[in-house]
């Protein structure tokens, strides 16, 4: 039997250097989105401990949100002017001064700052591993390492209430910062001096409207989503027509720029259809993920009665499994393709939400365990391939910018989801109160209305899966030539050079959409 030149650059192994480069980034990025839902459960904790209200400490995971929505669309542009090793340097140096100042804060005010610092590195870190892995990883194996990236990107929100529920079972607040530290500073370190360059910096100039433009474009988003959940539609109001009227000044911006080739955001990576469908994949299934995230625990801490060390814990065995699954399911993508993943992702995940809405205070654990498990299973299985399949496609000077549009719009469905799921919990469960039924009742009907919400925004999921198919990488067209700086130097060419270049250019989604 013949080995075929694709099986034989799948068994070989990336060069040590690529390796030492990935994994020193991925442990990084494990950390810093680790803290991106850690405060969820110590928020009653704070209350008592800072004497503030319950919508005062939620700023603390609200503002952590907006800052990520504001900084990553400028993560485009930093990737381009600045080497790697700087750009790691500056995220982990952020990171590691926001908890720091976040251990040692006596008061809310300096907390809410060391959110704030803490989310200005979390943004950065997440775009510089994609587009590291884009440069460096043969397209044949991407998928096995992009399974790798999904450990940091869906596990770390999903055990951080876990870890936090433990940390506050036995410890005051601050030790959630005071742990964190330690690593973070060591990655940091040991990335500043084990990390090359990288490419050459660029000389981008940085378009200081576009900056000015995307603070209300996607702060206001995420602010006003997170208003829906607090005040209602009424209080979202304003900021969301903000945010929408300066998306669009933004984005008619990028595209006046792009002629210049000086876009702090290239919306030319949405020309490609798999990152189209790719993008929309993910922000259905971020819905998903973080609507679960808020609804679990307060179904379980308010109806089943439960601590939240064990609520921490009865969440623990799903986060784990999707992280044992992610290195499979990238495996199985890179055999396979990611259609037949996909749909099972979508399927499995619109059952689950379905089943959720079914729930109430006599539904045994063990069923409620084996449906966050099913969960996990589906996003594991939609994470990995939908990362992959978007950002195959695009030729080498859009690996940047299709990093940071992918993780922005992420944080914003992430918001969204959050936002109308507790929207619809609320309101169901005030028209339940105003009828009659018990506290918990009115509770627990509101979350049933609320998984069900959830699980028809998954169903249109099941159609964009089926059409996910295997993307090779796209060949820019004339205009998007890239300049030298944008290409890659010599020492970060995938250790396949050939694997970039199109084996299929004749497929419609290898290649952009007419202009």
């Amino acid at each position: 039997m013949t080995t075929t030149t694709s099986e034989r650059q799948q068994a070989r192994p990336l060069p040590r250097g690529d390796r030492k480069i990935i994994v020193t980034l991925l442990i990084a990025t494990f950390v810093v989105i680790l803290n991106e839902t850690i405060m969820g459960v110590a928020i009653p904790h704070l209350i008592t401990d800072l004497d503030i209200t319950a919508s005062t400490a939620q700023w603390l995971s609200t503002a952590f949100l907006l800052t990520m929505a504001v900084v990553i669309p400028t993560t485009g542009f930093l990737l381009q002017r600045l080497s790697r090793r700087t750009v790691f340097s500056v995220s982990m140096g952020l990171f590691c001064l926001g908890t720091a100042v976040a251990a040692v804060s006596p008061g809310f005010w300096l907390l809410l700052l060391g959110r704030i610092i803490q989310a200005s590195g979390t943004a950065i870190m997440l775009p510089l591993l994609m587009t590291t892995i884009l440069t460096l990883v043969p397209l044949e194996r991407r998928g096995q390492v992009m399974g790798n990236v999904s450990i940091a990107i869906s596990v770390a929100p999903a055990i951080g209430p876990t870890i936090s529920g433990v940390i506050l079972q036995y410890l005051p607040w601050r030790f959630m910062f005071v742990l964190v530290l330690p690593f973070a500073v060591g990655a940091l370190v040991y990335g500043a001096r084990g990390l090359r360059a990288g490419s050459e910096p660029g000389n981008q100039r940085l378009d200081l409207v576009s900056v000015l433009l995307s603070v209300p474009a996607f702060g206001a988003l995420v602010y006003g989503l997170s208003r829906i959940g607090e005040g209602g539609a009424a209080a979202a109001a304003v900021p969301l027509a903000l945010g929408v009227v300066c998306l669009l000044l933004f984005g008619w911006r990028q595209i006046r720029l792009q002629s210049s080739n000086s876009p702090l955001l290239d919306l030319r990576a949405f020309a490609y259809p798999m990152f189209r469908r790719s993008v929309a994949l993910l922000c259905i299934a971020m819905m998903a993920l973080f609507g679960t995230i808020i609804l679990l625990p307060i179904y379980l801490q308010e109806i089943r009665r439960l601590g939240s060390l064990e609520t921490g814990l009865l969440l623990l065995p799903g986060g784990v499994l999707m992280g044992l699954l992610a290195p499979s399911v990238g495996r199985l993508f890179d055999r396979y393709g990611p259609r037949g993943l996909t749909t099972a992702g979508a399927l499995l995940m619109t059952a689950t939400m379905w089943g959720f809405s079914t729930v109430d205070a006599g539904t045994p654990v063990w069923q409620l365990v084996a449906m966050h498990l099913t969960l996990s299973v589906a996003l594991a299985l939609l994470f990995t391939p939908g990362f992959t399949s978007g950002l195959n496609p695009l030729p080498p000077q859009l690996y940047s910018h299709g990093s940071a549009i992918m993780t922005t719009l992420q944080q914003v469905a992430g918001a969204a989801g959050t936002a109308l799921l507790v929207a619809i919990m609320a309101a169901r469960s005030l028209q339940l109160d105003a009828r009659g039924d018990s506290a918990l009742g009115a509770l627990n009907g509101g979350i049933s209305t609320a998984f069900l919400a959830a699980a028809l925004i998954s169903v249109p999921a099941v159609a964009v899966a089926l059409s996910m198919r295997r993307a090779a990488a796209g060949t820019p067209s004339s205009h998007d030539i890239p300049s030298s700086h944008d290409i890659p130097s010599s020492h970060d060419t995938p250790a396949t050079p050939d694997a970039l270049s199109s084996p299929n250019p004749s497929s419609a989604d290898s290649t952009p959409a007419a202009h």
